[in-house]
This record gives structure tokens, sequence and C-alpha cells, in this order.
């Protein structure tokens, strides 16, 4: 397996210097640098699922090049699972690249596209592997760096620079936190190795926990856009290329998501039960906000930016559900609400990434990402639309696609901390969050009809939508595969639940194949008393059923419509020729969302009328609506001005004097050997 695991490194980093090697041959540096990432991610994906079948665990020793650590690399369940999702987002992306990539032929940057490509799958990679606080740090900042350098690909336009420095000042805010956690417990237990974090911080006092678990929060949950903390990701993911968007929203993310279950359930291991409350709250609101945001926004890239925000609200759901159960002793039905965490995690790297790739082909077809400027896409881009389609309803939670799986599952853990848990204030919370994950399914659901059926359907509303034309092969096998997914992990999750039984083992103390292969995930009564016998049909069997009952219904509607005689003709329309202004746009679609939830985004709105030289003969009126951006206006612009100010005074320090400099250095050094005596 070490043979292996080296070949998926070496593979990354041949294809990145392939990449600059062919630079002036586009064409070879483009096929050299997504066929390694390919075979790369066919190597991780085998070795990942070996480890989560056989439960074995990978170390890897490190050449020691630090003084008083060994930095190491260790692949165990947990992290083998992370690597099979990097894995499969890689091939499919990977082959979606070699025809996407061809849209940024010509502008003599195609090699450092190429390298840096390799290079952000390598850094996740060492992510999850790394088993030292040294090497996850340093992976970490270059994982960030090297993202950071994606979005900026395109920095000749000004809001990629901005969404750029956004994201460069988020990322390091997070990263700020992330080493005061791990300095706390370096310094409370002298070691940087995880493993023996995981004995020595058990012991701390529950005060040194609270703040290790605070620090870890915010750090983690800035990189994986949870609210407030989110401001990043609706500017940063739509600036980067399309397959890079993929690659950040499907699974750069949710490295936070590995670093925040790692720490708090391998390392801290029993804490206090509001760390799960707030995990839940957080939750909440993240999941509610970030599809109203959603669909609010116009730009197609945005708008599913802003979906992710509400999908890492959903997998908080879970893993908040897991650790109150996990405090109240309850272990198998901990592990279930992690394993629903979990799934959701693969799950939304699957359609999400599945609809980004469908928003790229969209934007090369049209060069536009406004939906108001789409329209009549089915006609022309036939596979896009039907794979952006199957992407919309496995989002939407709709069965049999993936995402209904592991929402319900995450619905069925929070009604059960009803049933299991006597605290009156989580009795009070769990159907509260029930009800909020129920509402956001209902608003996702509206956000994709508005999404696929304003972009594909209906006329088109501009000549670059008029002319689009279906994308190449490589894009379409791309985004076929993530589609196929789709339907797969949906029709069969006893695959995934098997892959997951060693992870909820060794993180919650309990597996969870035994209990929901037998199709209990299905059963709300029987979750809660986690009596593991669900319903007498197996996932296998009803898979096999859903599978073979669409031909069945198809043909049997063949038959019934086929005796029907049919005409086809135009719409009619008043005898009025259909025009695309006759059209709902995005902004009627979301418009009474809007305005139900005024006090959430503080809408305001423009009536500009322009008469023909009488008030009694209109030649046009204009609307335009906007909504606040509450977090930006009143938390981060404040924060901004505070920070411009105190710059402003620190200013005055910087006299010009050598003297006062040669001061300050000495009180410097008195203030240091001061502190080291």
């Amino acid at each position: 397996m070490t043979m292996i695991w080296y070949s998926t490194i070496g593979l990354l980093l041949t294809g990145g210097l392939l990449s600059l090697f062919f630079r002036k041959n586009e064409v070879y540096s483009n096929t050299a640098a997504y066929l390694c990432s390919a075979f790369a991610a066919l190597c991780s994906g085998f070795l990942a699922i070996k480890i989560l079948l056989t439960n074995q665990t990978l170390i890897v020793m490190l050449p020691k090049v630090l003084p008083y650590t060994q930095v190491t690399m260790k692949i165990d369940n947990l992290a083998g699972y992370f690597i099979l999702v990097i894995s499969v987002l890689t091939l499919a992306v990977s082959v979606y690249s070699f025809g996407y990539g061809q849209e940024y032929f010509g502008k003599g940057k195609i090699g450092q596209l190429g390298f840096m490509f390799n290079i952000f799958i390598l850094t996740m990679l060492l992510v999850v592997t790394a088993n030292n606080i040294l090497l996850f740090l340093f992976a970490w900042e270059l994982m960030s760096l090297v993202s950071f350098l994606l979005v900026l690909y395109e920095h000749e336009y000004i809001k990629v620079r901005n969404a750029g420095l956004v994201y460069l000042i988020m990322t390091h805010i997070g990263s700020l936190f992330l080493v005061l956690g791990f300095l706390i417990m370096y310094q409370q237990t002298g070691s940087f190795e995880f493993d023996q974090l995981a004995v020595g911080v058990r012991q701390l006092s529950p005060e040194l926990k609270n703040i290790i678990f605070i620090f870890m929060l915010i750090g983690f949950g800035t990189k994986a856009g949870i609210v407030p903390l989110h401001v990043w990701l609706p500017r940063a993911h739509p600036a980067a290329p399309s397959h890079v968007s993929a690659l950040m929203s499907g699974i750069m993310i949710k490295t936070a998501l590995y670093g925040l279950i790692r720490v708090l359930f391998h390392m801290l291991g029993s804490g206090s039960v509001w760390w799960g409350v707030l995990i839940l709250i957080l939750g909440v609101i993240s999941a509610l906000l970030g599809v109203l945001y959603a669909l609010m926004e116009q730009d197609l890239k945005r708008l599913l930016a802003f979906s992710s925000v509400e999908n890492i609200g959903i997998i908080f759901l879970g893993l908040g559900a897991a650790i109150i159960f996990k405090e109240h002793g309850t272990p198998m039905l901990s592990a279930i609400a992690l394993t629903a965490g979990l799934y959701h995690l693969f799950n939304h790297a699957v359609f999400k990434s599945l609809l980004f790739m469908g928003a790229g082909a969209v934007h090369m077809a049209t060069h536009t990402r406004k939906i108001n400027k789409l329209g009549g896409l089915i006609k022309t881009m036939p596979w896009t639309a039907l794979f952006f389609l199957i992407g919309s309803a496995s989002i939407s939670v709709l069965p049999p696609f993936n995402g209904f799986v592991s929402e319900w599952l995450t619905f069925q853990s929070l009604l059960a901390l009803s049933f299991n848990i006597s605290d009156t204030t989580i009795k009070i919370m769990a159907p509260v969050a029930g009800s909020a994950l129920a509402l956001t399914g209902g608003l996702v659901a509206a956000c994709f009809i508005k999404a696929f059926g304003i972009s594909f359907l209906a006329l088109p509303r501009s000549k670059n939508a008029e002319k689009a034309r279906e994308v190449n092969l490589s894009m379409r096998i791309g985004m076929g595969i993530l589609a196929g997914l789709c339907i797969l992990m949906g029709i069969f999750p006893s695959l995934i639940f098997r892959l997951l039984d060693g992870v909820s083992l060794s993180l919650a103390g309990a597996g969870v194949y035994g209990q929901l292969n037998g199709g209990a995930w299905l059963s709300v009564l029987n979750i809660p008393n986690a009596s593991g016998k669900g319903i007498s049909m197996d996932s296998l069997s009803l898979g096999i059923l859903l599978v073979l009952a669409i031909p069945v219904v198809l043909l049997i509607t063949r038959f019934i419509g086929g005796r029907t005689k049919r005409s086809k003709d135009e719409t009619w329309n008043c005898g009025k020729t259909l025009i695309p202004a006759m059209e709902y746009t995005a902004t009627s679609f979301s418009n009474p969302i809007r305005i139900i939830f005024r006090y959430i985004f503080w809408p305001s709105q423009d009536i500009i009328k322009e008469d023909k030289g009488s008030p009694y003969f209109t030649k046009s009126i204009k609307y335009r609506s906007r909504i606040t951006p509450v977090f930006e206006e009143y938390l981060y612009r404040p924060i901004n001005w505070a920070v411009i100010y105190i710059s402003d005074k620190m200013g005055s320090v910087q006299s010009g004097s050598i003297h006062i400099y040669l001061t300050y250095i000495l009180a410097t050094i008195i203030a240091l050997l001061l502190f080291a005596r």
C-alpha cells in the first residue's frame, strides 16, 4: 500500500511539472496535467477502498528534517474516506478538464493552471493524511495559497482580484485560530504527533478543552464557510475556473470538516453537550440563510456557492446530533448521526461538483453566467441539461437520487434526539432543527427549479444563448460520471454504509452497516429505538426494484399515450408571437420569497419611469431590486473601518528617525529577555 501512496504523490508531482515543461505546447500541457491527475485519482481511490474494507492503517514515515519531531502521514478509516471522496471528484473533474482546459488556450497560462491543479489536489491529500501538527499546518497553508492563486487565475478582472483578497484574508484569520488551538495542545502535551495528542489532550481540564473547541470551530468553520464566516465563499468560487470551483466546493471546504471531526472525535474525545448544541445551531442558521441567499442570486455560480453554505449547514446538523448523542452515552445513535453527516458530505461533493461543471459548460457555450441571459439551452445542449437536471434533483432531495438518503437519515437523527435525550432544551431544539431542515429542502427545490427552468427551458433570452452548442465529449463524460454516481449512491446506499462502518466504529464507538443495511434508514420509528429491523426489504432489493420500475413505468406511459392522437403546435398567446420578454425572470421567480423573508433580506427597489412627453403616455419602466448583504454591511464593514483607523494611528510610530527605531529594537530585546527569564 505504501507504493500505491508514493505512486499517487509521484503522479501528481509529475503532472504538475510536465504541465509546466510543455507550457509552450498547450495541447501537450493540458493533456499531461489531467492525465496524470486522473491516474493519481485511480491509485488513491484504490488505496482508500482497500483501507476502508479491511480496516487497516497505513503509516508513512517521512525523512527527519526537523528536530524534536518525526513527521508522519497516517491513513486510517477517517482519512481513507476523505481520500476516497477526493479521488472520485479528482477523476471526474480531470476527465472534464481535458475539454474544459481548451477554454484557456491562447492565454499563455495553461501550464501554470495544470501545475497548480495537480499541486492543489496533492495538498488536500496531505491535509487529510498528516499525522503531525507541523505537517498539517504546512499542508493547510500550502492548500490555501495554491487555491488563492487558482482563484486569481484570471487576475486581469478587478472582481477576481477583490475576491482573491477577501479569500486570502479570511483563510488566514482561520489559520490563526488553528495555530492557537494547536499551540495550546502542544503546550499541554509536549508533542506534535496527533496520536500522542489524542492521549494527552483528553486529560485536560474542561476549561482548556472548551477554549480549544472554540478556536478549532472558528478556524475550520472559516474554511468550511459556515455563517457568519462564509463571506469569502460566494466571491471566490465564482471567480475561479469552473473545474477549480468544482474542487473547491466539492472537496476543499470538506477538508475543514475533516479537521474538525479529527479534533473533536479523535483528539478531544469527551467534551460538553453544548458543543453539539452550538454546532447544531450553526447548522440551522447556515442551512436556512445559505439557501435563502442562493434563491436571490442571478449569477449561476454564485447561486451554487451560496448553496454550498446551505449544505455545510446540513452536514453540521449531523455532526451536532452525533456529539450530543455521544455525550449522552448512546454510541449507536451517535454513529448513525455521524454517518448521516459523512454520507451527505460525499453526496454534496458529487452533486455540487456536477452542478459547477454544468455551470462551466454553460459559461463556455454562452460566455455568461447570468441566469436572465440564458434560456432554451435544453434544445442546443441536451446532455448538459440532462446532467444539470440530475444534479438539481439530487440537491433537491428527490428520491431515488443520493441527496435524499443522507438528508433523510439526518432528519431521522434529529427526530431521534427528541425520543432518546431527556434534556428539555434538546427535546425542544431537535424538532425545531428538523423543521428547519424540512423548510430548507423546500427552498432548495424552489431554488433549483429557478436555476434549471430559467436557464434551460423556454426561449433563449440572448444571442449567446441562442447560438450555444453542446460541449465536447470529455466534458460530457466527466459530468456523466458524477451524474451516474448521483443515481447509484441513491439507489444503493448500502455501498457507502459499508465503507463508513469502520469510520463510525473508530469515532463513535459503534458500527452502522448492520443497522442501516436492512433498510432501517427508511423508517423513522426504528432509528430512535435502534432496533435495526427496519423494513423487510434490504437496500439491494429496493435498488433493483427501482431500476426495474423505471422502464416499466415508461413503457406503460408510452403505451397509454400512444393510443391518444396528439398534435404539436405553437403555444397560444392571443394571436401574438411569443418573445423572451414574456418569460419569467430569475428576479420575478424569487420575488415572493424575497417579500416573505424581507426582514432577513432588507430589500430595496428602484422604479424608473420614462414618459413620452406626457405622464399619461409611458415610454419605459425600469425596475431594479436589491437585497442588503447584512453580514458584510453590519459585521465586516465596521471591522474593516476599525482596522483602517487603527492602522492610520499606528502609522504615527513610523517617524523616519533611526534613533526611534533603535529604541524600539532595544525595548523589544529587553521584553524578550524578561519573558525568557
